[in-house]
């Protein structure tokens, strides 16, 4: 069960740590036992919103501030990185949803340089048209599924896909990857499975395709116009977006934030339009995510 990814900032290969494991493994395991709680509770879980909703209430209430310093704690969060001391946070979602101090995540300079927009687990797709379709932890999954607008479908069949995927100990802010005006993000009603690297395995892509997400597409003078997709998850109530549609914003400026719970972000680039890092390449041929961070680089135009 143990699941492997690349420490950029090391270079090793990891293994990491998954909160609330014992959850996810039973619901999304492959022993017969995980089968039958997964047929009976899964369901509820990923189509019942009501659910999430109600759990991520419990996040935000005071009795859950408590958490906060065992998990810090457990996972080896740097709280010297957050813009607000851990005593001034009233509830777990307000850890969860925290502010960095700007000197803490540096971005890479350059207009000809896009940068992560998020901490998180980084997968690299250079060119969707190798599939008809394309894969993701093993299952093919389609562009027109996840985007459900033709023009949309026909513009990125054969562009470049990057997707990040956040833990719940990741900072859960996302931002601009590019200097760009962004259109108005629109809403995709779905499902709330889990972006578990363990729901992921057994369930494939698929479940990019079936979750809530908010599309928005970003014109650029560099990179040409892309698609920057937030795809909800198990516990996270809602998908908040800060930004302005119409306004210029310069790269690293904060694009919205996610509430409790795991989370996944897709990019999704015009053909020939990015030549993306060595590293990042090389870690997604061998089916690897790479842990980054916001500002690094991403790659050149």
């Amino acid at each position: 069960m143990n699941l492997f990814y690349i420490d950029r900032a090391s270079g090793q290969k990891k293994v990491e740590k998954i909160y609330g494991k014992v959850f996810i493994k039973l619901l999304y395991g492959t022993g017969w036992v995980n089968r039958f709680f997964s047929f009976l509770l899964l369901p509820l879980f990923s189509n019942l919103t009501i659910l999430s909703k109600w759990y991520g209430w419990l996040q935000k209430s005071r009795y859950s501030r408590r958490k906060i310093k065992p998990f810090i704690k457990k996972f080896h969060i740097n709280s010297s990185e957050f813009l607000d001391p851990v005593s001034s946070f009233q509830s777990f979602n307000d850890f969860f949803t925290r502010r960095l101090k700007p000197e803490s995540r540096l971005i890479a300079p350059g207009n000809h340089v896009a940068i992560l927009p998020a901490d998180g687990r980084y997968l690299i797709y250079k060119n969707l048209k190798k599939d008809e379709g394309f894969f993701v932890k093993g299952r093919k999954w389609y562009l027109e599924t996840l985007l459900c607008q033709p023009a949309l479908v026909k513009k990125y069949s054969e562009g470049s896909m990057v997707v990040i995927r956040l833990a719940p100990v990741d900072y859960h802010r996302f931002h601009f990857p590019l200097r760009c005006i962004p259109g108005k993000a629109h809403a995709i009603p779905g499902k709330l499975f889990s972006v578990n690297p363990l729901a992921l395995k057994k369930k494939g892509g698929v479940i990019f395709i079936e979750n809530k997400r908010m599309i928005t597409s970003l014109k650029t003078n560099d990179f040409g116009e892309l698609l920057f997709i937030e795809i909800g998850a198990t516990y996270v109530g809602s998908i908040h977006q800060t930004f302005i549609p119409g306004k210029m914003y310069e790269k690293g400026r904060e694009k919205g934030y996610f509430s409790y719970g795991g989370s996944s972000i897709i990019l999704l680039f015009e053909p020939h339009r990015i030549q993306f890092d060595h590293d990042l390449l090389q870690a997604s041929s061998e089916g690897l995510e790479t842990l980054g961070h916001l500002g690094q680089s991403l790659g050149r135009c």
